[in-house]
């Protein structure tokens, strides 16, 4: 993984101790909130229902035992002794007091780590693939040019104030794993015929009030002539994105209104006139970075397979690894997930303990994934039955990787002053409605996500089932949508119809599910037969 030099040092030291003035002139009177509120967004904090909260960044979602370790203290020393892993590759802290916000930024600084741009119309954390460097599946390792992308951005005077945020997926395989054409832009690393390494840009995807899939921009880029493109993607949006409305501020608004061929025309104008600049990177630059994303220290001529005696042992094995290019490893996914816990959620001890296990099971590091969970990315597989045992104790080992108790939940009514409606009580009752491990199996792949209001940080849009809270007349309402998906095959779920109480909603998933089992193929996932069938069966079992 990346490591900060002295410059990367300096600025993250520089800003805390600049957030350290700002916060003691607010809390002395000096500024009105209203001032302050830019500077504490820039900073990753928010001012929430209860209390503020710390929003930290995890860059392309990986980072090592000591980082966690730290992530684990902090929820100790300054939260109530637990952190939320969110579906931005990132963590954030719900019970932040604003006087201790500054040391937390000095005590995260200690670690390469800070919530610079976490928040404020500006590129957010550039996010990737959760198996990025370990998939046996992907081209190269996309962090890199992730990386690259991250340092181009950070600071950049131009895009400091966007009209809108902006957020920026890279992976390097046909399988998406990041969401990636659901994102503003959305970079896959490719290989063109002449066999050499670039990027095909995807770009006015997103969700929200508005929920876009991203058109293909651009089929190919010479890999050090991204950050170019990049550039001239954002200037185009820069210059026309709307300004005067906050709900048509997004990229995929400008995209969609001027239509993509137009906005094409226009970033080929804009990149021409880029490369003229020599903005470009050099190479000595990328492969200083790259170096850092070297194998770090897999062991070869190692056997697949493990002894699977324990029945408990191979279902989670089966549910919860997944393949590794190098033979003799897995990767693993840490579930944060428990039948009726809160999606995302980890205790301080829990994150310690992840620590512990990534420095001695996967050569010190870890992954967050967009689906709230933790990966460690290179464990031996005759480590698994022990890295398993210690997991089961500490209740990290639920085998619920992408079936239906795997569910995505944004915070919610109970600590978001944006959301219409509780998220975190209805994934807990649908968790338990769903609990038994054989009913989940038999379901089989059925992604699950609940967003508390239109901004859709649950991604319910993207959901194989969605629910979305809403308010009618002052109460809490949930409406169901089918269909979506996040993978390479993106596609948007439709609302099915009127809208559900807590309870009603956790019954029509249930209908639902009970209209799959009886008219699914053989060998059909849950989008499948629903694509196959369409709205109509499931509509019509659930409102007769």
């Amino acid at each position: 993984m990346y490591q900060y030099d002295q410059y990367d040092q300096a600025m993250v030291d520089a800003r805390v101790e600049e957030f350290r003035g700002q916060v003691a002139r607010r809390m002395a009177g000096e500024i009105t909130e209203d001032q302050f509120k830019p500077l504490r967004l820039k900073n990753g904090l928010y001012l929430q229902l209860h209390a503020y909260m710390l929003r930290v960044a995890i860059p392309y979602g990986t980072l090592n035992g000591r980082q966690m370790r730290m992530l684990g203290d902090i929820a100790d020393k300054y939260d109530r002794g637990y952190g939320h892993f969110t579906t931005r590759q990132n963590i954030q802290y719900n019970w932040i007091k604003l006087e201790d916000a500054p040391q937390i930024l000095a005590d995260l600084a200690t670690v390469e780590m800070h919530a610079i741009q976490t928040s404020g119309n500006c590129i957010r954390n550039i996010s990737s693939d959760h198996f990025a460097g370990a998939a046996a599946d992907e081209l190269v390792d996309p962090r890199p040019y992730a990386e690259l992308l991250r340092q181009w951005s950070s600071f950049h005077p131009e895009f400091d104030y966007l009209p809108r945020k902006f957020k920026i997926a890279v992976i390097a395989s046909d399988t998406d794993r990041a969401a990636m054409r659901l994102h503003d832009i959305g970079i896959q690393i490719v290989k063109n015929e002449a066999g050499e390494i670039g990027a095909r840009f995807y770009v006015g995807g997103g969700m929200g009030r508005t929920p876009m899939i991203a058109p293909v921009i651009r089929e190919f880029v010479p890999a050090l002539q991204m950050v170019s493109y990049a550039e001239a993607a954002l200037r185009v949006y820069n210059r026309y994105g709307r300004r005067d409305n906050k709900y048509k501020a997004r990229i995929k608004i400008l995209v969609h209104e001027i239509g993509a061929d137009e906005y094409r025309r226009q970033v080929e104008e804009e990149f021409a006139h880029i490369l003229t600049l020599g903005l470009e990177p050099p190479q000595a630059e990328f492969e200083r970075i790259a170096a850092f994303f070297a194998d770090p220290g897999l062991e070869s001529g190692l056997a697949d397979g493990y002894d699977r005696s324990d029945p408990d042992f191979a279902v989670w094995a089966d549910q919860n690894t997944t393949p590794h290019k190098q033979a003799g490893y897995k990767a693993v996914v840490i579930s944060l997930k428990p039948a009726g816990g809160i999606p995302g959620d980890a205790t301080a001890d829990q994150i310690r303990l992840m620590a512990e296990l990534a420095e001695v099971y996967s050569l010190d590091e870890l992954r967050v994934t967009h689906t709230q969970n933790i990966v460690l990315p290179h464990v031996k597989q005759s480590d698994l039955y022990a890295l398993w045992q210690k997991l089961d104790a500490a209740g990290l080992a639920t085998a619920n990787l992408d079936l239906i108790g795997d569910i995505i939940a944004c915070p919610g009514l109970d600590y978001c002053s944006l959301a219409n409606a509780r998220s975190i009580p209805l994934a807990q009752k649908i968790s338990a409605r769903f609990a038994e491990p054989e009913r989940q199996r038999a379901l089989g792949e059925l992604k699950l996500k609940i967003s508390g209001c239109i901004n859709a940080c649950g991604h319910h849009h993207a959901g194989n089932i969605g629910i979305l809270g809403v308010d009618r007349k002052g109460t809490e309402n949930y409406q169901l949508l089918l269909g979506g998906s996040e993978a390479a095959d993106t596609s948007l779920a439709q609302i099915v119809g009127p809208g559900f109480s807590e309870d009603g909603i956790v019954d029509a998933i249930e209908t639902v599910t009970n209209v799959y089992l009886a008219q699914r193929a053989d060998g059909e996932r849950f989008l499948d037969t629903y694509r196959r069938l369409g709205m109509a069966p499931f509509k019509e079992a659930i409102y007769g």
